[in-house]
C-alpha cells in the first residue's frame, strides 16, 4: 500500500507537470518512481496512462500543432532513431546506456540553463539529436530531453511546442507499449499500477493547465531545463547505486 500511495504521489507530479510543459511526465516517473517500483515494472503502466494525457493536451490545442515541421522535420529521424532504440531493447546490460543517457541530460540542461541557447540549430546536430532521442525513448521511454532540446529552439511558442510534442508522444509511446505487449512485460501486478496511476491524470492536468497559463515565458524555458536536471541527478544517482 505505501509503494502505492508513493506512486501516486510521483505520477501525480509526473502529469501535472506533463500538462504544464507538455513533456517531463515519463522522465520524471523513470527517475524518482524507479525509487519504489522498477523500472521494467513502472514504465509499462506508466506509458499506457500518459497515452491519454497527451490524447487531452492534443484535443485541447489541436490548432496549434506544427504539423509540417512535425512531418518533414522531426517525424523521419526521431523514427528512426526509435526503431533502433525499440531493437536494442531487449538487449540485457543498459545499465551503463541509462548512466551515459543521465549524464548527457545533465550536461544539456546545466549548459541551457548557463546560456541559453537562442534561434534554430544547424541541420546536422538537429537530426543527430533527434535519432539520439528517439533512441534514447525507444530503450527507455526517455528520450524527451534530446527532442525537447531541438523543438524548443524551433518552437519559441509555449501552447504549439507542448501541443506538437503531445503528437509526437501519442506515436512513440503507441509504439512502446507494442514493444512492451510483444516482451510479455503486462501483467495482473501492472493492471494495478496503471489503476494508481490513472487516478492521478484527471487532478494532475487541471493543475498543469493552471500553471501553463500562468508561467511566463523566461519561466517556463527556465522550468524545462531546471525539470531536466532535476530528473537527470536522480536518474544518474539512481543507477550508478546500482551499478
Amino acid at each position: 500500500m505505501a509503494t502505492l500511495i508513493g506512486l501516486f504521489v510521483v505520477a501525480l507530479v509526473a502529469f501535472t507537470t506533463e500538462g504544464a510543459i507538455g513533456f517531463g511526465g515519463t522522465v520524471l516517473a523513470a527517475s524518482i518512481g524507479a525509487q519504489l517500483v522498477p523500472l521494467a515494472v513502472l514504465l509499462p503502466a506508466f506509458v499506457v496512462v500518459n497515452l491519454a494525457v497527451s490524447a487531452w493536451l492534443l484535443v485541447r490545442d489541436q490548432d496549434a500543432i506544427a504539423w509540417r515541421m512535425l512531418a518533414t522535420e522531426v517525424a523521419p529521424p526521431v523514427g528512426a532513431g526509435t526503431a533502433v532504440g525499440l531493437a536494442l531493447f531487449h538487449v540485457p546490460g543498459q545499465s551503463w546506456l541509462i548512466l551515459g543517457f543521465s549524464v548527457f541530460v545533465i550536461g544539456l540542461a546545466i549548459f541551457q540553463l548557463v546560456r541559453p541557447g537562442t534561434g534554430e540549430l544547424a541541420r546536422a546536430p538537429r537530426v543527430a539529436l533527434l535519432v539520439l532521442g528517439g533512441i534514447a525513448h525507444g530503450l527507455f521511454g526517455t528520450g524527451g530531453p534530446m527532442i525537447v532540446y531541438v523543438m524548443r529552439r524551433r518552437l519559441p511558442d509555449k501552447r504549439a511546442f507542448r501541443a506538437t510534442l503531445a503528437v509526437l508522444w501519442i506515436v512513440l509511446n503507441a509504439a512502446l507499449v507494442a514493444n512492451f505487449a510483444s516482451a510479455h512485460l503486462y501483467t495482473a501486478h501492472t493492471i494495478e499500477l496503471v489503476i494508481a496511476i490513472g487516478l492521478t491524470v484527471v487532478p494532475g492536468l487541471v493543475l498543469g493547465s493552471r500553471i501553463h497559463h500562468r508561467l511566463e515565458p523566461e519561466r517556463f524555458e527556465r522550468a524545462v531545463w531546471l525539470l531536466l536536471l532535476v530528473a537527470g541527478l536522480a536518474l544518474a544517482i539512481r543507477t550508478a547505486l546500482s551499478l
